[in-house]
Parts: structure tokens; C-alpha cells; sequence
């Protein structure tokens, strides 16, 4: 349904209805989960014959729906489902998914490099795909450069004849730093080296990185994806060449395959996608406007407002801001972020974001990471703004961080 270019629909339809046909389910308005291992065959010969078909033509052989199905690992009917609408939410050729964030921004990474790669990121990474560069890949002699990534100068300064990707995260974790990303794609085609972006921040309804020329895109579904914070998921979307590779090797082979149920509650989340998004910016807009007034606030983080230091790359990628900012307290210890947050009644401590619900949660960075003094620790609370009323909110925030 929907599948040809010429009869593109807008987004929000894409969301509700690409890549699914009630015909093929005794006209169920809602696609089955197929939660089963295992598919079999009538003989031998018929399982041997699909194994010989090349996967585009199965795919238009069964109209938009794979028929050649063996075990879950590898394919399912319901995740194929949730993949096709995925990848087509990104613009991208094909996607595959992940039993997580990290299963989805390993499976990537490990793709594009290879034993003495190097490695370009920026240096406000979200902490876990740091420590994978930095540390974990150490044992395959693979190295990391950390810029600061704002001007796409930085990346074409780190450059070696071994680097093999330049990794992008936009906006970047707690201070939401963005890269240009058609200016960085371009610097890793120059080097004949791939690009990869986490999109989590915006989601596919704000952002497309693969418009921009970055070769893959990866998304914690357990985020604003699937939005309801009752599944972990991870995906990567990019072009057919690239995606069939790491199908077979990084997905199948390692073995992070989403279950078909996960994927099943990721889709009911896409179909509410753009709504979500809609009131996560609302509210966090009106929320960021009103914090850098606060007296309690030093700084608010949060692309956008009306004096954004990015704002030209702002408007050139961004359609929209999602529900994720930070803030810095004019009192910046640990003991103060750690007061605000306790007093906090409607906003939850929790490490995760992107469901219904509103959070919050103290934070730490070097101050190196930021070109501050080496040494010194920078603290922040960020703020996750979810779906409840914005004046409940507000309240909550001001009585928090009044002092008594």
C-alpha cells in the first residue's frame, strides 16, 4: 500500500498506513504479531528455492511483504512491517531494527569499521557510544578522535588516511549540539568514508539525516519511536547496498534481533508519532521561553529559542524541536540538582526519555568536553517534557526550584 514514489502520501499517513495490508490478514485493521521462532516449508525443495532468490525480488514477488520467512533471528512478517515504515519515515531504502538503542549504534558502528579504522564523533556522544568507541573497540586497534564538531572544519581537521567513519549525533546529548550534517557527509565522501548520525533527539518527524547525504541512520526506538516506555528497541535505516550487508552480518550474525511483540507495541507507537511530537514541542517551547527567565536558571539548552547559537543549522535541519532540553542552575553543584529533582512531583527520575511522561534527571560532563578548564565537572538537570499539562508543569518546576 503506498508504495510507489508517484503515490507518496504526507507522514502522518506514511505513520498510519505504509507497508500494511488488512487484505493480507482477513482485513484486520491492526497487523497480527507473528511471535513464533520458527516458519516452515511444505518440502525441501520450496525452502531451497527461496534461499536462491535475491531479496528484492522476493520482496516485489509478494507486493511490499516478504514471502520467504525461516526464522526470526533473520526475518519476521510483523518486524518487516515496522522496518518498511521506518525506513520509509526516514526516506531511506530499507531499515532494520534492534533488540535496542545500542544493539541498533553498535550494529552501525561495527559496519563501517575495520581492525586499525579510525573514528571522527563529537564530543557530547551520548556516554554508552563513547565508551563503545573508546574503550570497547580499543581491542580491535580501532581509534577515536572526539571534536567538538560544531564547525564541520573540525571533522576535516581529524581526518587520517584510516578513517573510515565520522559519527554524528544531532543534537548531542544533554548540551544539544548540533553538526551540519550535509557539510560532514560531504567531508566523509571526499575521504571515501561512511557517516552515521543518531537521530533519537529529533525523530524522523523533525529530522532526516539521509536528505542531508549521511549513509546511516540510527534511532533509539525506545525513545520517541515507540514512545509509551514499555519497549526497548534500536534501528538503522539506510540505503539497500549497505543495509543488506549489515542484515546479514551485524544483525544476523551478532544476533540483536527485536521480537516480533516489541515490534509489534513500536508500531502501534509510530502510528501516534506525529501527534506525540507535536505536544512534546508545545510544551517543551513554551517551558524553554520561560525557564531562561527564571531566577533560579543560569542557562537553558534547547535549539531554537530566541538566541540559539545555531540557529542557521536549526533552521536548515530541524523541522521542529522535540520534548529534550537541559538546564544549568545558578547554583551548578551536585547537591543543588540533586535538591531540585527530589522536590520535583510530576516530573520522574529516570535515565531514559521520549514516552508520555515527563522527567527529569541531574547530569554530569568535563568541563574539556565543553572547552572548559580540564579537571573541573560541569553539572546540569536535563529535563525530559512529556505529555501532561503545560501549567501543571510550570508549577511543578517553579515550586521546585524556589528556595524556602
Amino acid at each position: 500500500m503506498f508504495d510507489r514514489d508517484q503515490d507518496r502520501p504526507h507522514f502522518e499517513t506514511l505513520c498510519a498506513h505504509f507497508a500494511e495490508d488488512p487484505s493480507k490478514f482477513h482485513g484486520a485493521v491492526i497487523p497480527p504479531i507473528f511471535q513464533n521462532s520458527l516458519f516452515t516449508f511444505p518440502t525441501y525443495e520450496e525452502r531451497a528455492t527461496n534461499y536462491q532468490l535475491d531479496p528484492t525480488e522476493v520482496e516485489e514477488a509478494a507486493g511490499g511483504i516478504s514471502r520467504f520467512y525461516d526464522y526470526t533471528r533473520v526475518t519476521n512478517p510483523t518486524t518487516d512491517i515496522v522496518e518498511r515504515k521506518i525506513a520509509a519515515l526516514e526516506g531511506a531504502e530499507m531499515a532494520r531494527c534492534f533488540a535496542s538503542g545500542m544493539g541498533a549504534i553498535a550494529a552501525a558502528i561495527f559496519s563501517c569499521v575495520r581492525a586499525g579504522a579510525h573514528v571522527i564523533a563529537p564530543q557530547t556522544v551520548y556516554g554508552p557510544t563513547r565508551q563503545l568507541l573508546q574503550d570497547y573497540l580499543k581491542r580491535f586497534q580501532v581509534s577515536v578522535t572526539f571534536v567538538d564538531g560544531a564547525d564541520p572544519a573540525d571533522y576535516e581537521s581529524a581526518l587520517r588516511p584510516e578513517t573510515t567513519l565520522l559519527y554524528l549525533e544531532s543534537p548531542s546529548t544533554v548540551v544539544m549540539r548540533q553538526q551540519d550534517l550535509e557539510a560532514v557527509a560531504q567531508i566523509a565522501k571526499r575521504q571515501g568514508a561512511a557517516t552515521i548520525c543518531d537521530n533519537s533527539w529529533a525523530s524522523p518527524y523533525f529530522q532526516n539525516p539521509i536528505h542531508f547525504g549521511v549513509d546511516l541512520v540510527v534511532h533509539s526506538a525506545t525513545k520517541y519511536l515507540g514512545g509509551h516506555s514499555d519497549i526497548v528497541a534500536g534501528v538503522v535505516v539506510g540505503s539497500r547496498e549497505r543495509m543488506q550487508r549489515l542484515a546479514m552480518e551485524e544483525c544476523c550474525l551478532l544476533g540483536a534481533t527485536l521480537d516480533p511483540f516489541a515490534a509489534w507495541l513500536l508500531l502501534r507507537g509510530i502510528r501516534t508519532l506525529p501527534v506525540r511530537m507535536e505536544r512534546h514541542q508545545q510544551n517543551a517551547k513554551a517551558i524553554a521561553l520561560w525557564l531562561r527567565e527564571h531566577p533560579a536558571i543560569a542557562e537553558v539548552y534547547y535549539p531554537g529559542l530566541p538566541d540559539d547559537p545555531q540557529a542557521s543549522l536549526t533552521v536548515k535541519q530541524l523541522r521542529g524541536t522535540s520534548g529534550l532540553l537541559s538546564v544549568r542552575l545558578k547554583r551548578p553543584t551536585r547537591e543543588a540538582a540533586a535538591r531540585f529533582v527530589n522536590r520535583l512531583r510530576y516530573f520522574q527520575i529516570g535515565c531514559s526519555w521520549g514516552g508520555f511522561e515527563s522527567l527529569a534527571l541531574p547530569m554530569a560532563l568535563p568541563a574539556e568536553r565543553l572547552g572548559g578548564t580540564p579537571g573541573e565537572t560541569l553539572w546540569f538537570v536535563r529535563l525530559h517534557i512529556g505529555q501532561e499539562h503545560l501549567e501543571d508543569l510550570q508549577k511543578d518546576l517553579d515550586q521546585a526550584l524556589r528556595e524556602d
